[in-house]
C-alpha cells in the first residue's frame, strides 16, 4: 500500500495525443499533466467544498440541541420526550432522502444538486428561528433532514470517484472530521451568541443561533455552485456558473478518470441494479455493520452528555462547551485511524473496527458502573468519541470493495446510512430517551451488544473480501503516468505516455 498523501505521488506526466477527424489521426501537440498538481487541485476544489458543506451541515444540525438546552425548551414549553420525538422526525426525513439523493447524484450534476440542497437546508435553518410550537419544530426538522441527507453518503460516493484506495483514508478522515469540528463550533458559537445577542431586537439567543447559521450556510452553497467540479465524468467544459473549465484541463480530467481502477462501464442505472446488488454480500454486510457502528455512537449522537450536564445542574456555558470534547476526541481518533491505514502496508480496515468495538464496550461498562460520578462520566463520554473513527473507516472500506460498480457503490453507501438512521429512529427512543438521564441503564447494555456485534461482522466482511478477490485474476495496478507509449518502448526516462494506448489499469489489492 502506498505511503501517506504526498509520498504516494512522484512527479507524474502524461502526453495527450488529440483525436481529430478519425481515431487514427493525431495532432502533434503534446500536453504534460503533472500528477501532483492534479491531486492538489482535487484537494483544493473537491475536498474543500465537501468539507465546508459537511462542517456547516453539522453546525446546523447540532444547533437544535444547543438551542434546546439554551432556552428553547422553556420558550416552546417542550416536555418529556419532545426532544427525542423531534430528533426522530429529523431521522425519518434523513432516511427517506438518503437513497434518492445518491441516485440523483448519478444522473444530475453533483455541483448543482449539492449546492441546491445546502441552500435549501440553510433556508429551513432560518425558519427554525421563527418557530413557536413543538409541531413546527418537527415539520421543519423533517424537511431539513431531507436535504441534509445528500451530504454524508453522497460525498463518500464523490470521493471514491476522485481518489485512489491509498488516498481515500486520509481524505475520508478529513471529511468526517470537518463535521465533528462543526459540532464543536456550534457549541462555542451558541455560548458567544447567548452572551452577546440574547435579547437583541427582541430575539432570544437561541433564535439568533439559527439566523447566524443560515448566514454562514448561504456563501458555502454559492461557493460549491461556482468552484466545485462535481465528478470527473460530469465536469463539463461549459457548465453553468462553473469555473471548472479554468481549473481543470481536458487532459487533467482524462487522467483523473484513468488513474483509478477500471470500472465496468456497461453497467447502467436501470432495474438490473436491484438483483445485481442483492445477490452480492456487499450490500447486506456493509449495511448491517454500519447499523451497528451507527448505534455505537448513540451516546454522542443522542446528546446524552448534554442532557446529563443539564440534569446535574451545570451552567449554560458548561452544557454547551463540555460536549465539544467528545468531538475533539473523534477528530483525533479519525485522523489516527486514517494515518494507520495509509502509512502501514499491513494495516487493514477490520483492525480499526475491532479496536473501536473494544473501546465502545469499555465506555458502556464505565457508564453503567458509576453514572453519577463526574470523573467516570466525563472519561466515558470522551472515550466514546473514538467511535466516530468508524465513519471514515467503514465508508472508505465500502468504497474500495464496491469500486467496480458505480451504481452498486451509490446504493451501498446510501443504504449504510439509511438503515443506520432507520434503526436509530426508534433505537434512541427505546434506549436513550431524555427521561433516562442521568443513568441510561438500557443504553449501556445496548451499546455493549452493538459494539461486540460490530466487531464480529467486521471479521465476516474481511473473510468475504479475501474470498472474493481470491476468485479474481489479479493484475498489477498500472498508473496512467507509468504506462509507456508503444512508440517509446525503448525510452523509459521521459515518463510520457500516449493517452489512446492507456485504456485500462487494474489495481492489485493486498491482504
Amino acid at each position: 500500500m502506498a505511503k501517506l498523501i504526498g509520498d504516494s505521488f512522484e512527479q507524474e506526466s502524461v502526453r495527450s495525443v488529440h483525436s481529430r477527424d478519425t481515431v487514427g489521426s493525431h495532432c502533434e501537440d503534446v500536453v504534460k499533466v503533472d500528477g501532483k498538481r492534479l491531486l492538489f487541485k482535487i484537494d483544493l476544489f473537491v475536498l474543500s467544498f465537501v468539507c465546508l458543506q459537511y462542517w456547516i451541515n453539522y453546525v446546523d444540525r447540532v444547533a437544535f440541541t444547543n438551542a434546546y438546552i439554551s432556552g428553547m425548551q422553556e420558550a416552546l414549553q417542550l416536555k418529556g420526550d419532545d426532544f427525542n420525538v423531534t430528533n426522530t422526525c429529523f431521522t425519518v426525513g434523513y432516511i427517506l432522502g438518503m437513497l434518492p439523493n445518491n441516485l440523483i447524484l448519478l444522473v444530475a450534476p453533483p455541483r448543482i444538486w449539492l449546492s441546491f440542497c445546502a441552500f435549501s437546508w440553510g433556508l429551513l435553518t432560518l425558519g427554525m428561528s421563527r418557530v413557536h410550537t413543538f409541531q413546527q419544530c418537527c415539520v421543519i426538522r423533517f424537511f431539513q433532514a431531507l436535504f441534509e441527507s445528500c451530504t454524508f453518503s453522497g460525498t463518500h460516493l464523490i470521493l471514491g470517484s476522485w481518489y485512489k484506495e491509498n488516498e481515500l483514508p486520509i481524505r475520508s478522515a478529513i471529511f468526517t472530521s470537518s463535521g465533528l469540528i462543526g459540532s464543536m463550533f456550534s457549541g462555542f458559537m451558541q455560548v458567544k451568541i447567548h452572551n452577546d445577542l440574547d435579547g437583541r431586537y427582541g430575539l432570544a439567543g437561541w433564535r439568533w443561533l439559527f439566523i447566524i447559521d443560515c448566514c454562514i450556510t448561504m456563501p458555502i452553497a454559492l461557493y460549491g455552485l461556482v468552484f466545485f467540479p462535481g465528478v470527473p465524468e460530469k465536469t463539463g467544459r461549459k457548465s453553468w456558473l462553473s469555473v471548472a473549465q479554468f481549473i481543470f484541463s481536458e487532459q487533467e480530467l482524462q487522467l483523473a478518470r484513468r488513474r483509478l481502477p477500471v470500472r465496468d462501464e456497461s453497467l447502467k442505472l436501470d432495474w438490473s441494479v436491484i438483483p445485481r446488488v442483492l445477490k452480492r454480500w456487499h450490500w447486506w454486510l456493509f449495511s448491517f455493520v454500519w447499523v451497528l457502528g451507527g448505534e455505537n455512537l448513540s451516546f454522542a449522537s443522542n446528546s446524552t452528555f448534554a442532557l446529563w450536564l443539564q440534569k446535574e445542574g451545570y451552567s449554560l456555558a458548561h452544557r454547551n462547551n463540555y460536549p465539544s470534547g467528545i468531538f475533539a476526541v473523534g477528530v483525533v481518533s479519525t485522523v489516527a485511524a486514517a494515518v494507520y491505514l495509509s502509512k502501514y502496508s499491513r494495516a487493514r480496515h477490520w483492525h480499526v473496527a475491532l479496536v473501536l468495538a473494544v473501546f465502545m464496550c469499555i465506555v458502556a461498562i464505565l457508564i453503567r458502573a458509576k453514572p453519577l460520578d463526574p470523573r467516570v462520566m466525563f472519561t466515558a463520554q470522551y472515550l466514546g468519541g473514538i467511535g466516530y473513527a468508524g465513519q471514515a473507516v467503514f465508508f472508505a472500506w465500502a468504497n474500495v470493495v464496491c469500486h467496480e460498480d458505480l451504481q452498486e457503490r451509490a446504493i451501498v453507501l446510501a443504504s449504510m446510512n439509511m438503515f443506520s438512521g432507520a434503526v436509530n429512529a426508534w433505537w434512541s427512543l427505546v434506549f436513550y430517551p431524555a427521561t433516562a438521564s442521568p443513568c441510561f441503564v438500557n443504553g449501556c447494555y445496548a451499546l455493549m451488544a452493538t459494539a461486540a456485534a460490530s466487531g464480529i461482522v467486521s471479521i465476516a466482511i474481511r473473510k468475504c473480501q479475501v474470498r472474493e478477490y481470491d476468485k479474481k485474476q489479479q493484475l498489477p495496478y498500472i498508473d496512467a503516468n507509468d504506462m509507456i507509449d508503444d512508440d517509446d518502448n525503448d525510452s523509459d526516462d521521459d515518463g510520457e505516455i500516449n493517452v489512446e494506448d492507456e485504456e485500462r489499469g487494474i489495481q492489485q489489492l493486498t491482504f
